[in-house]
């Protein structure tokens, strides 16, 4: 449990850092005009390994499907990744 919850600890920060960083690319894409068009790729791809680890990491925990079905949807919400790490992370260290 101890590996999982450490991919799950590194992918969520990953996702959330990559996330904050789109959103800002976002905002200077339609406010300054230039873009970095190969961004938004980079984003699915580290969304979708976050998509597989978390499920994961909710599978080991016991969470119920809604609570997992939140854990996947913080990667979605700027922060919010940081927010779901720390709770997994202080659910499997309690358990």
């Amino acid at each position: 449990m101890d590996k999982a919850l450490k991919r799950f600890r590194f992918i969520a920060y990953l996702a959330g850092i990559i996330l904050i960083l789109f959103t800002i690319e976002i905002i200077i894409k339609y406010t300054l005009g230039p873009e970095i068009p190969w961004f938004a790729q980079l984003h699915g791809i580290v969304y979708m390994i976050y998509l597989v680890i978390g499920f994961d990491i909710s599978r080991r925990a016991n969470l119920t499907w809604g609570q997992t079905l939140l854990v996947l949807l913080a990667g979605t919400i700027p922060v919010l990744s940081f927010v779901a790490e720390k709770r997994i992370r202080r659910r499997v260290l309690n358990s």
